[in-house]
């Protein structure tokens, strides 16, 4: 019997190498729990690089696509900002090659879910606008970057009526981690889906012009470690959707 299982790629983060390090030389990177969550979904994961010209070849192949987190940030220059924060760590080639693969998968109506900094590339795809440090500029904000372990909840949020979110995890509130400084400002041709108690956005999604009304979704936290029973659905509907794209 062929194998149905839709075919996912999921983005690899980017090291230099060096001393101490996994390798000397430069290497990419991924938590075991992203390529699990797929799995557990029902989808078979692919591990998918940088490069920029290979963008549209790999979205032919693929059904599905999650943008993951990663320790950097996307460079202003993305969203029409000179000025760069003291903090921000962009990766240029990473974000380069992740940018031609969201706009070729959201041109061929590819399910996306980009997740934490995903999630922010995603909302600049899209049109949108970032901000470089939270604490700068949210007064009383929360602690984006929770001092407890990731596997644990950091705060809560408020998930919006008539999403696509509220429709996949069927509620109003979540218990989310949250592993960020920076956080989306405004998402272009996107809608906001979900906020925290202090106002920052925590979830994006295609809005109704979407060609297609393709499924495209942007989370700020990490899913991956299913610590709310939204989390595990969210990757369930993900896949359905890839599936469903795939015929």
């Amino acid at each position: 019997m062929p194998d149905t299982r839709p075919l996912i790629g999921v983005t690899l983060d980017h090291e230099p190498g060096g001393v101490g390090a996994y390798s000397r030389f430069p290497f990419h990177a991924l938590r075991c729990n992203y390529m699990d969550a797929v799995t557990r979904a029902g989808g078979l994961p692919v591990a998918v690089g940088h490069d920029p010209a290979l963008a549209e070849a790999v979205l032919k192949r693929l059904d599905g696509l999650v943008v993951t987190g990663g320790a950097f940030d996307i460079g202003p220059e993305y969203y029409g900002k000179e000025a760069v924060h003291a903090l921000t760590v962009p990766k240029p080639g990473r974000t380069a090659g992740e940018v031609a693969l969201v706009r070729a998968a959201l041109a061929r109506g590819i399910p996306v879910l980009g997740i934490c900094g995903g999630m922010q590339l995603l909302a600049v795809v899209l049109g949108g606008t970032l901000i470089q440090h939270i604490p700068d500029a949210v007064p009383g904000a929360l602690a984006h970057e929770q001092p407890n372990s990731r596997d644990e909840a950091g705060h809560e949020i408020a998930v919006l009526r008539g999403t696509l979110l509220h429709d996949v995890v069927g509620g109003e509130r979540m218990a989310v981690n949250s592993s960020h400084h920076q956080a989306v400002l405004s998402c272009g041709r996107g809608r906001v889906s979900a906020v925290a108690p202090d106002g920052v956005i925590e979830a994006i999604e295609g809005g109704d012009d979407f060609p297609g009304k393709s499924w495209c979704l942007g989370v700020q936290w990490h899913p991956e470690f299913a610590i709310d029973p939204g989390d595990d659905k969210i990757f369930a509907a993900f896949v359905a959707a890839a599936r469903k794209d795939r015929g």
